[in-house]
């Protein structure tokens, strides 16, 4: 048993009066005034030692937890409240939303008085969630509100929304201009670069970098906070410098912005995404460096860190994964690769780039086949996202020598299919196929879709010529014929006329005549008998028609000769034609041995004579002559034979022993 505390002497209660509530509320105004929100929370505590159910002081301590960044805390100071009669759904909401658990914030305000706070809070929930067009739908019910960031907010969403040209117009009816906040200016200028135009773009980051950088001093901002700040433009800024191919420059921002370390994570990992997509393939082990320091610490595979996964919109996470996997794949590191790809789809259910990442792989693995099969199953999966997907597959298809499975991808996208383009590669690949009459069939299919339509820029002038050759290319001349006299008929083309003379000529040689006669006769034909031409036997020599083609062929060569410019020779640096000095020795690239001055060494006779008698002997020839008897020699011999080439070390041994 734990040993009883000891009873604590009795004070009277004039020595130390517990303080006023009133004095504990001043207390607590003055502490939030100043932002000191953990000294807030302890008198906030002291308050309801007082008074457990004081509302206000309730309140008072989650909105310190919260401006002090501790959620977990103000979640469980609500959680613990939650039986008394006191309304803090706005504020659980909010602490949800930090959380990212955007579906169980939304859910907690939906009840609740549409005021401008739970719009507001509602709006920005929208946003995260990527459901941009309910968000731009809030944002019109707060115009008339007194929030101030309503409006950069409601810019921001229409550029998400993909609705950059309304942007001008919402800033006419909000009667404000781009320019009234630096953030309003960074946020306009990201609808001008949705709507590609660059130029004014750059123009209007440079004014918000500036606008920004004087309210921020005036503000009393440290020169690091106002780096931070505005660092989102400078991203901007180095990306607008990249679309208009200033590279070098676009590089060295992004360098310089990875380099600094700035606080702002979003800006950070923005810039490290652009920078690998700039280089592409280069250098793919510095890219995933830089990637590596986008993912949580703790996790052993590629995960963005939870601040990341919190700030960052779906589109900039998605297309970081999306990078992440192409290095890999560049890097040849497959299992990191498929393993990635596997977990994308959990995390983004809605999007067409997981599909084709995970073909890209398998393609990367010879499994064109496999690849084909998951963007044939996605594609009947999401009717409405199929295009990019079955254009994807028709491309795999025909470089794995699949043509039929490409021309099949291609006739189920249904916008494009009638088009011309379009209508000849699926032609050329149901005939590489074999399959001629569908072939032929795809044809019939746009002449009529087209003969049906009712647009301005019809097709048919281009279709229908193409037909009637196919046709009459694989031996079906009435189609043709048909074919040839509609165009005849419709549009008056003399190539289309003589293409049915042509056919018809094969078919029905009267009504060839016909229509041959609508063709304008060649000028300098009349003199030509052509009675008498069918009649020989074919083209004769002509008496010195050799020597006279000769002859012109001599003079076009003499010509030539002629028009030939002659080029002045091109000296080495610093020679002087006029003052050429000696001439080069002509004999300077041979080997030596074979110059005519060569002169080889001559021999030491000397060397040979032998002092003695005749028949006599030298010492030294002697003792080479004489076998070796002693076992030292021989093995000094044998040494010697079996040396090689030996290090410095060794050689140091030795002579160490």
């Amino acid at each position: 048993m734990a040993p009883k505390s000891k009873e604590k002497p009795k004070t009277s209660s004039s020595s130390h009066p517990p303080p006023a509530i009133e004095d504990l509320f001043t207390t607590l105004d003055r502490h939030i005034q100043r932002s000191e929100y953990e000294q807030a929370v302890k008198v906030a505590d002291q308050v309801l030692s007082i008074a457990p159910a004081d509302e206000d002081a309730i309140r008072c301590k989650v909105v310190a937890l919260v401006k002090d960044d501790k959620i977990d805390d103000a979640l469980s100071v609500i959680q613990s409240f939650h039986k008394l009669p006191i309304d803090l759904g706005f504020q659980k909401a909010y602490c949800l939303y930090r959380q990212n658990k955007l579906d169980e914030a939304l859910q907690c305000l939906r009840g609740r008085e549409r005021d401008s706070e739970t719009l507001l809070l509602e709006a920005q929930i929208l946003y995260r969630l990527g459901k941009t067009d309910a968000c731009v739908d809030v944002y019109r019910k707060l115009q008339n509100s007194d929030i101030e960031t309503a409006e950069v907010n409601f810019v921001a969403s229409l550029v998400s929304a993909g609705k950059a040209s309304q942007v001008e117009k919402a800033l006419d009816s909000w009667k404000i201009k781009s320019t009234s906040s630096f953030e309003l200016a960074f946020n306009t200028a990201c609808s001008l670069i949705e709507n590609n135009n660059y130029a004014d773009a750059e123009q209007l980051l440079l004014i918000a970098k500036r606008i920004g950088h004087v309210t921020l001093t005036d503000d009393g901002f440290a020169d690091e906070d106002i780096e931070t700040e505005l660092a989102p433009i400078a991203v901007q800024l180095a990306y607008v410098q990249q679309v208009l191919g200033q590279t070098q420059e676009s590089t060295s921002s992004y360098l310089d912005i990875i380099k600094r370390n700035l606080a702002d994570e979003s800006s950070l990992s923005v810039a490290v995404n652009n920078l690998i997509a700039l280089k592409g393939s280069k250098d793919v082990s510095d890219g995933l460096r830089k990637l590596d320091r986008l993912k949580e610490k703790d996790s052993q595979n590629f995960q963005l860190s939870q601040t990341l996964n919190a700030k960052l919109s779906q589109k900039h996470k998605e297309a970081i994964y999306a990078n992440r996997i192409l290095l890999l794949l560049h890097a040849n590191k497959m299992d990191q690769a498929r393993e990635l790809c596997a977990a994308l789809p959990g995390l983004f259910p809605e999007s067409v780039n997981p599909a084709l990442l995970q073909a890209a792989v398998l393609v990367r693995e010879n499994k064109a086949a496999k690849a084909e099969e998951l963007l044939g199953q996605f594609a009947e999966k999401f009717p409405g996202k199929s295009k990019p997907v079955l254009l994807a597959r028709a491309q795999i298809a025909a470089s794995a020598s699949h043509p039929q499975v490409a021309a099949e991808s291609l006739s189920r996208i249904t916008d494009i299919q009638h088009l011309p383009a379009t209508v000849a590669t699926i032609v050329a690949l149901k005939e590489r196929a074999g399959d001629n009459d569908g072939a032929a069939a795809v044809l019939d299919s746009a002449i009529n879709w087209w003969s049906n339509s009712m647009t301005e820029k019809n097709k048919l002038g281009i279709l229908m010529p193409q037909a009637a050759s196919f046709k009459l290319r694989h031996g079906q001349e009435e189609e043709a014929s048909r074919l040839y006299e509609e165009i005849v008929k419709k549009h008056k083309s003399t190539d289309a006329l003589v293409g049915l003379v042509t056919t018809l000529a094969r078919v029905n040689i009267e009504k060839a005549e016909t229509y041959e006669k609508q063709l304008k006769p060649l000028p300098g034909l009349k003199s030509v008998d052509v009675d008498n031409l069918e009649k020989t036997s074919g083209a004769k020599p002509v008496e010195g028609a050799a020597a006279a083609a000769s002859a012109m062929q001599e003079e076009v060569k003499k010509e030539k000769a002629k028009r030939k410019r002659k080029r002045k020779p091109k000296y080495p640096k610093g020679f002087d034609p006029a003052n050429p000095g000696p001439p080069p020795d002509p004999e300077r690239w041979l080997p030596r041995r074979e110059r005519s001055s060569y002169r080889p060494k001559r021999k030491d006779k000397r060397a040979a004579q032998i002092r003695g008698s005749q028949g006599a002997v030298t010492k030294q020839e002697k003792q080479e002559a004489a076998p070796s008897t002693s076992k030292s020699n021989q093995a000094t011999t044998k040494s010697a034979a079996d040396s090689k080439p030996s290090s410095s070390k060794a050689s140091k041994k030795k002579s160490r022993r």
